[in-house]
């Protein structure tokens, strides 16, 4: 009766006539030497011998590769962790410097208008009647390289009339804060003046460098008003009467910027600096105001 056994090499089973009963030789499959069970009764099925599975093999790459992965999405997270506060600083800082210089260019372009006029633009021009026509911010135009749009801007109609309207699209870079997010194509400005009675803005009424009594370095000219949605042809500006005389404080009237506990102020002589949240009332008011009287150094 033929043996039945299995080669516990490589696993193949096949059938030898009993005489070989018990005899060794090389397996008809993988050439091992093996040797055949004694008779059926003693016959032995042994279990398949393990084998190379490229299946296996696949599994521990795939495993692997998740590894790598994972462990270079870690280190990632954890640079992108250490170098955000850094890079964010730097373009916090940035954006400041720039805003610095912007309201040094503005207060250098009035500096340059007074130089002309023996005195500084008025916050806004009125109409026969009185009413306002046309921004500080319109007629410095010339000073700040921007002669092409002013001969374009017409004063013998108000700021909003036919022909003015189709400018306001034309805002210049310099009126706007780089902190401010606002899309490209907006027309409110994050700069404006402080107007009313006893600030060197007062409506209408140009204001001459002898009026200054308390010193340009100790008089505010230019400031951050961010929040007050001021049109940047429109002539209006922070009313000194309504302001609570606070850097960065609620409302749409104070002196406000994107820059965290502070906001930049250009001065009557052309400097351009920074005055932080803590600085009381009093010294921003005396800061407005023309006779203010002068500040003590290191007050704001």
């Amino acid at each position: 009766m033929p043996i039945a056994f299995q080669c516990p090499h490589c696993g193949s089973q096949t059938q030898v006539e009993d005489r070989f009963a018990g005899q060794s030789g090389p397996c008809r499959s993988c050439g091992a030497t093996i040797t055949i069970p004694g008779g059926p009764a003693g016959a032995v099925a042994y279990p398949p011998a393990p084998r190379g599975s490229s299946g296996s093999g696949a599994s521990v790459i795939v495993i692997v590769a998740i590894v790598v992965a994972v462990g270079a999405l870690l280190l990632v997270g954890v640079l992108a962790a250490l170098l955000f506060p850094a890079v964010s600083n730097a373009r916090a800082r940035a954006r400041r410097t720039q805003c610095t210089n912007n309201v040094k260019q503005i207060v250098l372009a009035m500096q340059e208008y007074a130089d002309q006029y023996g005195m500084f633009p008025p916050a806004y021009t009125v109409d026969a009647n009185g009413k306002p026509m046309h921004s500080w911010r319109v007629l410095i135009l010339p000073y700040l390289e921007q002669g092409a749009l002013f001969n374009q801007y017409r004063l013998d109609e108000p700021w909003d009339g036919p022909n003015n309207s189709q400018l306001a699209g034309l805002m210049p870079a310099i009126f706007r804060c780089p902190g401010d997010d606002t899309a490209t194509g907006a027309t409110t400005t994050d700069y404006a003046v402080i107007n009313g009675h006893g600030a060197l803005f007062d409506g209408d009424k140009p204001c001459p460098f002898n009026a200054i009594r308390d010193g340009l370095s100790n008089t505010l000219l230019v400031v951050e008003a961010t929040g007050a949605n001021i049109h940047w042809m429109e002539p209006r500006d922070l009313d000194f009467s309504q302001m609570q005389c606070v850097i960065n404080g609620p409302g749409g009237n104070e002196i406000a910027s994107h820059h965290p506990s502070a906001a930049t102020v250009g001065f009557a002589d052309g400097s351009a600096r920074t005055l932080t949240s803590s600085a009381s009332p009093d010294t921003v008011r005396a800061l407005i105001t023309r006779d203010g009287g002068e500040v003590i150094q290191g007050g704001y």
